[in-house]
């Protein structure tokens, strides 16, 4: 069974690159916001995550009648719950409207990113802020679900896409630091690893990685934004200004300021990462059902 979830999780992964983005996830989004509305905090999105993974661990023990059933199962839960494609047409969107100058449209499709206030931004501040989210989306939406995927299955899957995308209460968002302890440190490693394929600086991935997170108040994207910010030698993080507040960040990375052609970099960045753990992911499935055998 092993080996058919790694093949689930390839096809599932392959599926995201070529259909691209499946509804599942715009439709989960859309629940989300709807049942926050209604019941905010634990009530709706713990409520909802719990939902959502019990319905994986009954797809997931109905795909396990045959190796068939189960690969077909988990290449279409990768599908629904990836966010690559999505990304990396979100990334690109924002890469051609900072090159022609079109801050509106950028501030626009960033905002349905990141939850900073996009009004105040120029090109460089849109710049960083596109990359960091890039980076950010990276881990949550393709490197976390497939992590989660190799090691849980379907479950895996849904519990951690589901997290990244509900994180409306302070029980959730510690739960998705939590989750993703493991597979934001994987995605900076896979940074470091893919940085050469796009012209980029492994070393620099390395050293930002390592140097620049300490101060970071999130135990996770400090970790892959300061991997892509040295990947492409520029500089990310400082202030930051959320609708709560102003918030001083860690610079992240040495770098020259980033423009249109570095947010174009980072979904390339992005794209590669994400093979790289799709293979990953695929390999640990089968080392984990090796280890369950007697």
């Amino acid at each position: 069974m092993s080996a058919a979830r790694a093949i689930g999780l390839l096809l599932g992964a392959a599926a995201d690159g070529v259909i691209g983005r499946g509804e599942p996830v715009a439709l989960l989004t859309g629940a989300a916001r709807a049942l926050e509305r209604r019941l905010p905090g634990v009530a709706g999105t713990g409520g909802l995550v719990g939902g959502l993974v019990v319905a994986g661990v009954v797809a997931e023990r109905v795909s396990r009648r045959s190796p068939v059933m189960q690969a077909i199962g988990t290449a279409v839960a990768t599908w629904a719950v990836l966010g690559g494609a999505g990304l990396a047409e979100s990334g690109t969107a924002l890469a051609r409207d900072l090159e022609e100058g079109e801050l509106d449209a950028a501030r626009g499709t960033l905002a349905a990113l990141d939850t900073r206030s996009t009004a105040g931004l120029d090109v460089i501040g849109l710049s960083r802020a596109s990359v960091e989210s890039v980076a950010r989306h990276t881990s949550d939406s393709v490197v976390g679900p497939l992590f989660w995927g190799a090691v849980a299955g379907i479950p895996g899957l849904v519990g951690a896409r589901a997290l990244s995308l509900l994180r409306g209460s302070e029980l959730t968002r510690r739960l998705d630091d939590l989750v993703n302890l493991a597979p934001t440190r994987f995605a900076a490693a896979l940074t470091v690893t893919s940085a050469p394929v796009v012209g980029g600086s492994a070393r620099g991935a390395w050293r930002a990685w390592q140097r620049d997170t300490v101060a970071h108040p999130s135990p996770n994207a400090g970790r892959i934004e300061a991997a892509f910010a040295g990947a492409l030698e520029i500089r990310l993080g400082g202030r930051t200004v959320y609708p709560h507040g102003i918030e001083e960040r860690p610079v992240l990375g040495d770098g020259r300021n980033p423009d249109a052609g570095h947010v174009t970099r980072a979904v390339e960045l992005s794209r590669v990462v994400g093979w790289l753990t799709a293979v990953s992911s695929a390999v640990l499935a089968l080392l984990s059902g090796l280890r369950r055998r007697p």
